[in-house]
């Protein structure tokens, strides 16, 4: 059926400004250096150290099967949900989120747990859950219909629930719980399957991004391809049924290259050679001349002053070529040699290929945010804050059109700059938000951790006392990651052994 929401990626408008110059605005930004914050710890709604004590040897007693203890525990996990809850209210930032990877050994009795009491002890009260990575996805084994592999795989596992479980422990404690997944990088697991081939995207050099990515575990796919589009709608559907309270897109692009190639300056670096882009691509013309020179141009990456004598003999019934978007000269084609319009019209094709490649990625996000729309969940992109930015007459190889994102979802930008103090990192949350429309929630994701620098970035101390000087309106921050914050505790749960 036409209205069917996987057919939602025929879009009917075709931006005739995707092709609009973008640089980074530019202001006097505060001088934000690499003091010492001197807030006190409750300023970030932060348990104090005994408080947080007391509730692990509580846990660690109901464990053991001390009814008392498990009573006490509980009752003190719905207290300070609501001590949390009050506090958020009146600190900034209303939500202070963290984002969190699990592991098989995290089914093991308590573990989650203590995993959420360490967020809400940090004043947290969201979590953002991954949920799908690396072509592994967190249902069980014996209830995944998806195409990917479960991440908890061990024997006698097949029907634990993690994520519904961490969902429900969450809540417990006054966390909001938002699944956060992977979007066009499927992962390695995905490439394997040959009946999902013509599925992967491909560029005009014959490569997927099992070439270009240099770990060799992600893989995007085509995003004009319906085998793809069911496969992760199949995905999103499973997971709302645990009921998260939101959903969050991560790699909602085409893969970060290198060197060189990270600037996407030819139509051959162009993620445009699977037959589904390319058959969508063709269908953008609108008569046969357009479709003719389309057709040259991916081809051979170029058109000649030769190639346009050769249409216009072939379809003299026709004016100019013309694709969607295309708005031809006023000067007339009679008038024009071909040699005269040549430039323009190979300028045209690249805008055209370049739009063509980002149309894909925001139908696929309109695709993938349909069933949580239809249930009325939150829903939110993640994205980098330069990945669509036009470098000379390139653009950055993630293609990642996130100004052209739905303002009815949650922007969430990476603004990870790493330049030894804040300067670069307000930058970036300040480019964002020159871009955005009134009324768009923007959540800027921080990375660091508390107390310290870490990997030349300043404290999240130091990082978000810049951001509430600097944008006081926001409503909410997150920080990437928990296992930033407690690294060991991240690696024992990472490699250890299920009892």
């Amino acid at each position: 059926m036409s209205n069917h929401p996987l057919n939602v990626a025929r879009s009917t408008l075709f931006w005739r400004h995707l092709f609009a110059v973008v640089f980074t605005t530019s202001s006097l930004l505060p001088n934000f250096g690499n003091e010492p914050a001197r807030a006190q710890a409750t300023q970030y709604c932060q348990l104090s150290s005994s408080a947080a004590k007391e509730k692990e040897n509580l846990r660690l007693s109901a464990l053991k099967g001390n009814q008392d203890a498990q009573t006490r525990y509980q009752n003190l996990l719905k207290k300070q949900a609501q001590d949390l809850q009050e506090c958020r209210t009146r600190t900034w930032p209303q939500i202070q989120a963290v984002w969190l990877r699990l592991y098989p050994c995290d089914i093991q009795p308590g573990i989650i747990d203590q995993i959420m009491d360490r967020i809400v002890n940090r004043g947290y009260n969201q979590v953002n859950l991954e949920v799908f990575y690396d072509g592994q996805v967190l249902l069980p084994a014996k209830a995944n219909p998806t195409v990917w592999p479960s991440i908890i795989r061990t024997p006698g596992t097949e029907n634990v629930d993690i994520l519904a479980t961490a969902i429900k422990k969450g809540r417990q404690r006054g966390l909001k719980v938002y699944a956060w997944m992977f979007t066009n990088n499927f992962g390695y697991t995905y490439a394997q399957r040959r009946d999902r081939e013509s599925a992967i995207a491909r560029n005009g050099k014959g490569q997927t991004s099992l070439y270009v990515v240099d770990n060799g575990s992600q893989v995007f796919i085509d995003p004009y391809n319906s085998q793809a589009k069911s496969d992760y709608y199949q995905l999103v559907k499973e997971v709302l049924r645990r009921r998260p309270d939101g959903l969050l897109f991560d790699y909602v692009r085409y893969p970060r290259q290198a060197g060189s190639d990270s600037i996407a300056t030819k139509v051959s670096d162009l993620w445009l050679f699977s037959p589904a882009t390319q058959e969508a691509l063709f269908k953008r013309a609108l008569n046969y001349k357009g479709l003719d020179l389309i057709r040259r141009y991916l081809s051979k990456g170029y058109v000649t002053a030769g190639d346009i004598a050769q249409i216009d003999q072939l379809y003299p019934q026709e004016g100019e070529p013309l694709w969607q978007g295309r708005i031809p000269p006023t000067a007339q084609k009679s008038i024009l040699s071909p040699t005269d319009r040549q430039p323009l019209l190979q300028w045209e094709l690249w805008q055209l290929a370049v739009a063509h490649a980002m149309q894909g990625i925001l139908d696929f996000v309109n695709i993938a945010s349909y069933p949580a729309k239809q249930q009325g969940v939150s829903t939110g992109v993640v994205f980098f804050p330069d990945g669509n930015q036009t470098v000379g007459q390139g653009y950055d190889s993630r293609l990642q059109p996130w100004d052209r994102f739905p303002t009815t979802l949650e922007w969430h930008p990476m603004s990870y700059g790493n330049c030894g103090n804040v300067s670069c990192i307000v930058a970036q949350v300040q480019r964002v938000l020159s871009m955005t429309k009134p009324g768009t929630k923007v959540i800027p994701a921080l990375a660091g951790k508390w107390g310290e620098s870490v990997s030349n970035r300043p404290s999240l101390e130091v990082q978000m006392q810049a951001l509430h000087q600097f944008a006081p309106q926001l409503k909410g921050v997150s920080h990437f990651a928990y296992s930033w914050q407690y690294p060991e505790n991240d690696n024992d749960r990472k490699f250890c052994r299920i009892r």
